[in-house]
């Protein structure tokens, strides 16, 4: 299966932390699941570190070396996700949010996250 990882459940990844189910572990464990993050996660992230607005427990650019160790594929933005976006209905307005949506409807992917509002779109999600 394909799958999409949101902003948070990237951090908590590579953080190791206890939010993340064992579940979603376990997904990303399993060789036979391609695991997809979208550039405005990293977008997101960066403008978020920049503005103290998110701490990390290690470097960004040592968040990056472990996305690329793990053989995560990085998804850059596509005018398709953004055509797509247009045609979202606004239940969530995060902006980096919506365009996650739009590239998991655009490329057929499950969101990975805990996100109420992005569960409340016709997306295919999971968490527990």
């Amino acid at each position: 299966m394909n799958y999409l990882l949101d902003t948070h459940s990237i951090i908590w990844l590579i953080e190791d932390s206890k939010k993340l189910p064992s579940k979603i572990k376990d997904i990303v464990a399993d060789s036979d699941n391609e695991v997809y993050i979208s550039s405005a996660s990293l977008w997101e992230m960066a403008i978020k570190l920049s503005i103290g607005k998110l701490e990390l427990s290690i470097e960004f650019e040592e968040l990056l070396a472990i996305i690329e160790e793990c053989g995560f594929s990085i998804l850059q933005i596509k005018n398709d996700y953004l055509i797509k976006l247009l045609s979202l209905p606004f239940i969530h307005n995060d902006p980096f949010d919506r365009l996650i949506i739009s590239t998991a409807l655009s490329e057929n992917l499950t969101i990975i996250t805990v996100d109420n509002d992005i569960q409340k779109y016709n997306v295919s999600w999971v968490w527990k």
